[in-house]
C-alpha cells in the first residue's frame, strides 16, 4: 500500500499573518491602545459615511410642514366664522338659500379649527422625531394632512347637512 505523497502547500497556505504580510509588502498593525484610556474608542469613519445625509427627504419634509402650517392658519379663521364658511360654501356649490344652523356651525367650526391645529402639530412633531432619527420622513406630513382633512371634512358635514335651508337647495339643484 503505497501512499501518494501529500500535496504541496499553496502559496500563503501555512504562512503565519507576519509572513503574508512580509511577502505582500503590507506594513504592522499599529499597537492596541493602553487597556486604561480615558475614553472609549470612537467608532470606525465608514459608520458615518455610509450613513446616507438624505438632504433631499429634509427639505421636503419641512416644505410640506410649512406649506400645511400656512393652509392651517388660513383655514382656522373660515372655521371660525362658520356662517360665513357655509355662505361661501353654498355659493360655490350652487346651491339657494341662507344658512340657519349658525349654532352648531359655531360649535362644530370651532372643533374643526382645533382638530386642524392639533393635527398640525401632532404631524409636525411625528415629522421632526422622524427626521431626527435620520429615516425617510417626507410621507408623515402628506399623510398627516390627509387624516387631519378627512376628520375635519366630517366636522364640517355635520352643521352644513344639519341644515334644512341646504338640504332643500341642495334638492331643489338634483
Amino acid at each position: 500500500m503505497s501512499e501518494e505523497p501529500r500535496p504541496r502547500p499553496q502559496y500563503g497556505e501555512y504562512a503565519t499573518p507576519e509572513q503574508q504580510r512580509a511577502a505582500i509588502r503590507q506594513p504592522e498593525p499599529a499597537a492596541p491602545a493602553p487597556v486604561d484610556a480615558p475614553h472609549p474608542p470612537t467608532a470606525p469613519a465608514t459608520t458615518v459615511a455610509a450613513r446616507p445625509t438624505r438632504t433631499a427627504d429634509r427639505i421636503i419634509t419641512v416644505a410640506l410642514l410649512v406649506y400645511g402650517l400656512v393652509t392651517v392658519v388660513s383655514a382656522i379663521p373660515q372655521l371660525v366664522d362658520f356662517t360665513a364658511f357655509a355662505k361661501t360654501w353654498m355659493e360655490v356649490a350652487g346651491v339657494e338659500g341662507e344658512f340657519t344652523n349658525t349654532a352648531q356651525g359655531a360649535l362644530w367650526g370651532g372643533v374643526g379649527a382645533t382638530v386642524f391645529a392639533v393635527g398640525w402639530v401632532l404631524t409636525a412633531v411625528l415629522s421632526w422625531w422622524s427626521l431626527a432619527r435620520g429615516r425617510v420622513s417626507w410621507w408623515i406630513p402628506l399623510v398627516g394632512a390627509i387624516v387631519t382633512f378627512v376628520i375635519v371634512s366630517i366636522c364640517l358635514v355635520v352643521p352644513l347637512f344639519g341644515d334644512p335651508g341646504l338640504v332643500r337647495g341642495l334638492a331643489l339643484t338634483s
